[in-house]
């Protein structure tokens, strides 16, 4: 079951002279459970791409669907709340609100929408990220690693129909890199949850189950790296 279709995607700034295409007629597809890497050097447009499939950038031509949604036809209401309901997005910089703790961090997009706490799901989801007798914390009393697994949690809790991870690793030393990545990788296999992993590095692109790499705004390259189970 496809899940993201990537259309034909194109990103323009500037006019004339100045003109630069950060994008050029992207497509793609990613079936629902698939773990896919984004591979290019940096100025590839690897993370305008994935700012454009997390709906926090519009693409200048193509279109986005998500689970069946156009999702840049939306108004910026509707976009928003389909942004916290179905778009986990995890960056290289765990960008939390430093006077909340975990609970409150992993719990932010689900309480914006003024819905209910599921005390059952947060529970589970802390201690999946082995963050039980910590979860009184503060951001700044945990290690960038800890920072991290509450990124990751922040976006799997309300069970996104695709997760985003933009160099998840890139502030991380090698050995807590390797467990987040362990992590990311438990949850697309346990859970079957569609993964998008952008990266430069390409030890870590070939974990995927496809790769595609992007050159100048365009994909050069997609491969299948290992059959879907």
């Amino acid at each position: 079951m496809e899940i993201l279709k990537c259309e034909g995607v194109s990103k323009i700034y500037g006019s004339g002279d100045t003109e630069v295409r950060a994008l050029d007629n992207v497509s793609f597809s990613v079936e629902k459970g698939e773990f896919v890497s984004i591979i290019g050097p940096s100025g590839s447009g690897k993370s305008t791409l994935l700012h454009i499939l997390g709906g926090v950038d519009k693409p200048t031509e193509g279109k986005v669907y998500i689970d069946g949604t156009d999702i840049h036809s939306l108004n910026e209401d509707k976009l928003a709340i389909f942004r916290r309901r179905q778009i986990g997005l995890v960056y290289q910089f765990y960008n939390l609100m430093p006077v909340l703790n975990i609970d409150e961090n992993i719990a932010l997009p689900h309480l914006l929408d003024v819905r209910a706490l599921d005390k059952e799901r947060l529970d589970s989801v802390v201690e999946h990220l082995g963050l039980t007798d910590r979860r009184n914390n503060l951001p700044n009393q945990l290690s960038g690693g800890q920072q991290q697994r509450v990124s990751i949690g922040r976006a799997l809790y309300s069970h996104p129909a695709i997760l985003l991870a933009d160099e998840p690793t890139g502030n991380l030393d090698r050995k807590t890199g390797e467990e987040i990545i362990e992590l990311l990788k438990e949850s697309n296999r346990v859970n079957k949850q569609t993964l998008i992993l952008i990266t430069h590095d390409e030890g870590l692109a070939m974990q995927a189950d496809r790769v595609i790499s992007i050159e100048d705004g365009r994909i050069i390259k997609n491969e299948q790296v290992r059959k879907i189970v």
